[in-house]
């Protein structure tokens, strides 16, 4: 009888050990993530993952996110940590480590100038430790290198008058975008292509250098003249259909009617555009006189009815907001200058409505000299992505601008015309400028009414400028005179991007997620009460369990 009772415990102990053998087998076949988070952060889009499937060899992503982290940046760590678990739970080759670039601290800066010298701008940031506040140094980038190629991936995302927690909250939201974006950056074998028109007094290169830099890592870049118009129009836009996009910026020289119908039917073929046109001549170079006035004249550049047909009329006005920028002005001579920030009201600080992939999650913007956009009404679908601030208004041309407005107080009550469109997408079939109408050119297959198309048109040619220090381009949004960074680039980018993304990977920018942060005025105010709390209720919780457990036994042995 006792060798069955001792043999009972032993069978069943031996049914669990199988069991769990099966389990273990059976889980190595199956694998499954289960995403319980209520806004799906951590389940991956079908835009994220085609890029992962052609990484057939490792991919290593080194996180400069280790060490010691404030609060808020472990927050970061541990959702970029998870992110990554998702991507490599995908695909197995890729890999990742978190490394603290700063832990030799007696290199650390050689270390700093090695990590700037390869695009990677550190994070400066105050801390308090024991009641004493110290400036430490932080770099929120990852990179990710396969076989002999590396891409820089951000993961903080600042935006202007953003608090931790939100910028935090808006860093957290575009991690699945930019790893993305770099898995698909390293796989890239065909690059589409892009023209840069020239020829109409558009930017010089030197101007837009570092936006078409950023741009090299996705698409392949060409000037493109429309000179041979004159002599084979039909060769012209044989040529021209070989780009899936033209990229046209700031012209100042008027198109002629052949040239606007060989960029008619361009688009009326299904090419893709993105329009940076300043409707009224107008630059800060020429305010710096003696005077300090130049006069704002409106420019033909014979594109008008063009966009009339598509459905936008760019006004030959200038937008002054009380939403600025700054300029600085100098004052004093010799030793004695002074270098100050004035508002300038024809410089618009543009904030995004955070209403499209393009325009989701992104720094504040600055125009320069920006005009008003019409919409018209027909089937082609218009999104305004950007509009000047409610307290803005048009000033009509001739104007005469002076400097002397920085000194004198706005009159407030005439700001009533704002929320002006500055840049607006269209997307559809567009008429050709030429229906029902004399055409100046016979081409082959012309179009009266387009295929399915898009285009953005903004009205500032400012917009893609870059500055310049000491003949040499500085990065795209960077004022050096007020050292602001401004969202040009990122915006731009995100422009070029969805017209010509055909994976839907851009889409992954409208993601909304929930970090829950806690609420530091309410921990400040309790925390003695959640102290005593904590103290006391395990105590209690023990006498409770103690006296109980005792009462049961007494019950049970009585």
């Amino acid at each position: 009888m006792l060798f069955r009772l001792q043999k009972k415990p032993l069978v069943v102990i031996a049914g669990v050990l199988v069991l769990l053998i099966v389990l273990n087998a059976v889980s190595v076949s199956f694998y499954g993530r289960f995403d319980l988070t209520q806004d799906n952060r951590y389940t991956l889009s079908e835009a994220s993952v085609k890029p992962l499937a052609k990484l057939e060899e490792p991919v290593f992503v080194d996180v400069f996110l280790g060490g010691e982290l404030p609060s808020q940046f472990r927050k970061l760590r541990d959702e970029t940590r998870q992110i990554l678990e998702e991507f490599a739970a995908k695909n197995r080759n890729i890999r990742f480590n978190f490394v603290d670039p700063l832990e030799d601290s007696e290199n650390s800066e050689a270390v700093i100038r090695e990590l700037q010298s390869i695009g990677l701008t550190p994070l400066n940031f105050s801390e308090e430790k024991a009641g004493k506040v110290s400036r430490e140094i932080l770099f929120p980038w990852a990179l990710a290198n396969y076989a002999n190629r590396s891409v820089r991936v951000p993961l903080l995302k600042n935006k202007l008058g953003a608090t931790d927690e939100e910028r935090v909250r808006n860093s957290v939201q575009q991690l699945e975008y930019v790893f993305a974006d770099a898995f698909a950056k390293l796989t890239i074998t065909d690059k589409k292509n892009i023209a840069v028109l020239k020829g109409n007094g558009e930017l010089e290169d030197i101007y837009m250098a570092d936006f078409l830099g950023s741009l090299r890592d996705y698409y392949n870049l060409a000037p493109f003249t429309l000179d041979s118009v004159a002599v084979s129009p039909q060769r012209t836009l044989q040529q021209l259909e070989q780009y899936d996009m033209i990229l046209v910026a700031k012209p100042t020289v008027a198109f002629t009617d052949e040239e606007k119908a060989v960029l008619d039917q361009y688009v009326m073929h299904g090419g893709k555009s993105l329009w940076l046109i300043d409707q009224v001549h107008a630059e800060m170079d020429s305010l710096y006189n003696e005077s300090g006035k130049t006069m704002a004249l409106p420019r033909d550049l014979n594109l008008g009815d063009m966009f009339f047909s598509y459905g936008v009329r760019i006004n030959p006005v200038l937008v002054n907001d009380l939403y600025f920028t700054q300029i600085v002005m100098a004052s004093g001579e010799g030793n004695d200058s002074r270098y100050d920030p004035y508002p300038w009201y024809y410089a618009p600080m543009v904030m995004s409505p955070d209403n499209h992939p393009v325009n989701t999650n992104i720094e504040a913007l600055r125009f320069d000299f920006a005009n008003a956009i019409d919409t018209l009404k027909n089937p082609v679908r218009k999104t305004i992505l950007l509009s000047s601030s409610p307290l803005s208004k048009t000033v009509g041309v001739p104007a005469d601008i002076d400097l002397e407005i920085i000194t004198r107080e706005p009159d407030k009550a005439t700001y009533n015309n704002g929320n002006q469109p500055l840049a607006v997408l269209l997307e559809g079939r567009f008429n050709s400028v030429y229906k029902n109408r004399i055409k100046p050119l016979d081409l082959k297959d012309n179009l009266d009414t387009g295929v399915e198309t898009g285009m953005i048109v903004i009205a500032d040619g400012d917009l893609i400028k870059n500055q310049l220090n000491k003949g040499r381009p500085l990065e795209l949004g960077y004022d050096k005179w007020t050292n602001n960074f401004y969202g040009n680039k990122e915006f731009l980018r995100n422009c070029v991007n969805y017209l010509l993304d055909e994976n839907g990977l851009i889409y992954i920018r409208s993601k909304k997620v929930t970090i829950p942060f806690l609420d530091k005025e309410k921990v400040a105010e309790e925390a003695v009460f959640r102290k005593v709390i904590n103290l006391i209720l395990p105590l209690v919780i023990l006498i409770v369990f103690a006296l109980g457990f005792g009462y049961f036994r007494k019950r049970r042995y009585r």
